[in-house]
């Protein structure tokens, strides 16, 4: 049994197309015991053609109760959060936080260039190690001026919908700013997401590259970082746990034999 940390649902997100309902059924028959619910919530997003912003976190916490008590027993919903951020909103995203009680809070980089790479049409024209040391760049950013978050989402987003077919995001591309990303969540316990719906967008152009690049992982452990999470960031329910048994192979594989999630901001790990 496995607990995927990351997923959204059409009450909250507005690029989810999945209700709680279809969420928690798939969940039960692909083997996930625990789901963290964690609502895209974007401050200021610069981008005009991206709908996602933020939302009534008050009418969050009612639905949430809500769902907790009508799936009680069947399994267990975690309320998370995924922010996206920006140099203007550090301490925006941790006032909110400080405001509201959420079990896991997520902090991701969406953004190239003040465009969502979904919406992108310069990101993949950027020189591939240029590309990547700004995103990454940015990320350790996020990472440093950020205080209050658990889990560092989707490091590899900015690949994502890449059309080259064999390119990802490599460690030796910029080592520095993965260092830099990898020395302020170790020293402040912060966990490493490894985004499952990156590892499908790998499959699905035939790429050599399907898993993480393994020198980002052994970099990690290196380093002293011990805490992972699996994420599918599903926003519909065929790809809930996607890949998660290939994904714990292939950590056990670089010696991982757990990963982490996170309740009441409390850190807790479970054998893969």
């Amino acid at each position: 049994m496995y607990t995927d940390t990351h997923n959204h649902t059409i009450e909250f997100s507005p690029d989810a197309k999945m209700t709680i309902d279809d969420l928690v059924s798939s969940a039960l028959v692909r083997n996930i015991g625990r789901i963290g619910i964690t609502e895209h919530y974007e401050i200021d997003n610069p981008d005009p053609g991206d709908n996602i912003r933020t939302f009534d976190l008050q009418a969050y916490d009612r639905a949430f109760k809500q769902w907790t008590a009508k799936y009680e027993g069947k399994i267990e919903l975690l309320k998370g959060i995924e922010f996206g951020y920006q140099t203007t909103t550090a301490e925006k995203i941790d006032k909110t936080v400080d405001e509201n009680d959420f079990d896991i809070v997520l902090l991701s980089n969406h953004l190239f260039g003040n465009r969502d790479v979904y919406f992108s049409s310069t990101v993949y024209k950027t020189e591939r190690k240029e590309r990547h040391r700004t995103y990454i760049g940015k990320m350790a950013e996020m990472a440093d001026r950020c205080r209050d978050y658990d889990v560092i989402a989707h490091f590899d987003y900015v690949n994502r919908y890449n059309p080259v077919k064999d390119e990802t995001v490599f460690y030796d591309d910029c080592p520095g700013e993965f260092d830099a990303l990898f020395e302020t969540i170790i020293s402040r316990e912060k966990a490493l997401e490894i985004n499952t719906r990156s590892i499908e967008a790998q499959i699905r152009k035939s790429s050599s590259h399907i898993m993480p690049d393994r020198k980002i992982i052994e970099r990690y452990i290196e380093m002293g970082g011990k805490l992972i999470s699996l994420g599918s960031d599903s926003h519909s329910p065929e790809t809930i746990g996607i890949h998660f048994g290939n994904t714990a192979e292939y950590l056990k594989s670089l010696g991982i034999n757990e990963v982490c999630y996170f309740k009441g901001r409390k850190i807790f790990t479970e054998e893969i």
